[in-house]
């Protein structure tokens, strides 16, 4: 079948030490399958991206010819050509860190399942099985994804229908309630959204300038709970909505960004202030493009001590973050 030809390759890859990806498929009529190619990952013409263009980011890709062809035959796929040789080092003690090996296994699953049970922080956790196992075939980033993933299903039996309960419960007392669900393909409930009138007409006098913040946590199911905030002429906080979030990536700020702008009446923001966060400046340049995105002090005033080696900030360096 296909899922063992591409076991097969990759455990051959493995074995020799390099990555692997797909490039070609083909279909018949009735769209099944019939051709594919896997070939080593720096397969293909280098390609460089990057705003600035004295400084291009690297690429790994260097035309290398090894590759495998499959075609179908009945059931069953079989190799119809195939080149073996690299034009580049290849090495096996080092697969384990390419991205198509790295493999979350039942056994650290499960231990990293029960450390965040206990509330042990992501360093600590995944610290665990590296010091236990030693060679993990997975990085930081793995075991990072593979736990926001499990967190987005920590929601009781029924919760997800008593939360959506209640927002059509707060929609029928207040027709402007505002709410929006993010499921999965397989009916996860993955993020939320929601804002009532008085957000919603706030807005539309304090729209200049909003904060977004996603450092306060549910106590119960540690989901970020995330808050627009504005401030109105008497120099008092707003609130302009909130999401429950199961993930912290570009794609889920993405979904809050737009889902928010929609329930403004899509009028953006001139400013918006937030921490250092790469998923949200990317997500914010996407969704906000006209917006001046700024850092909070606060984030920066924590931030200058452990980047400066405990340095403290005179006159001059406060002027300077205020500026």
């Amino acid at each position: 079948s296909e899922d063992d030809a591409v076991r097969f390759y990759k455990a051959y890859a493995r074995k020799k030490g390099f990555g692997v990806i797909r490039r070609t498929t083909r279909h018949g009529e009735d769209k099944m399958l019939t051709y594919f190619t896997l070939a080593c990952n720096r397969q293909g013409k280098a390609q460089y991206s990057a705003k600035n263009s004295f400084k291009p980011n690297p690429s790994t890709r260097m035309q290398c010819p090894a590759k495998s062809n499959f075609s179908r035959r009945g059931e069953n796929f079989c190799i119809t050509t195939v080149t073996l040789e690299h034009n580049h080092p290849i090495s096996p003690s080092k697969a384990r860190f390419l991205r198509c090996h790295k493999k979350v296994d039942l056994h650290s699953k499960r231990r990293l399942e029960l450390n965040d049970q206990a509330g042990a922080c992501m360093n600590k956790n995944f610290g665990s099985p590296v010091m236990e196992a030693g060679n993990l075939e997975f990085g930081e980033k793995e075991y990072t994804n593979y736990l926001q993933e499990k967190r987005s299903l920590k929601l009781g039996a029924g919760d997800a229908h008593a939360l959506y309960q209640y927002f059509l419960h707060m929609q029928s007392k207040d027709p402007a309630f505002f709410h929006v669900m993010d499921v999965a393909e397989d009916g996860r409930l993955r993020n939320v959204f929601w804002a009532d009138a008085r957000s919603r007409a706030a807005y539309e006098s304090y729209w200049d300038v909003i904060t977004f913040d996603t450092t306060y946590l549910t106590n119960k199911y540690t989901i970020p709970l995330a808050t627009f905030v504005g401030v109105n002429h008497h120099g008092e906080s707003v609130l302009l909505g909130c999401g429950l979030l199961s993930n912290e990536d570009t794609e889920t700020f993405v979904w809050l960004f737009k889902s928010w702008l929609c329930c403004m009446s899509c009028k953006p923001p001139n400013a918006i202030i937030t921490d250092q966060c790469k998923p949200m400046q990317n997500a914010i340049e996407e969704v906000f493009p006209q917006a001046r995105h700024r850092w909070c002090t606060c984030h920066i005033m924590k931030k200058i001590p452990e980047k400066l080696n405990g340095t403290r900030l005179g006159c001059t360096g406060w002027f300077l973050c205020q500026s």
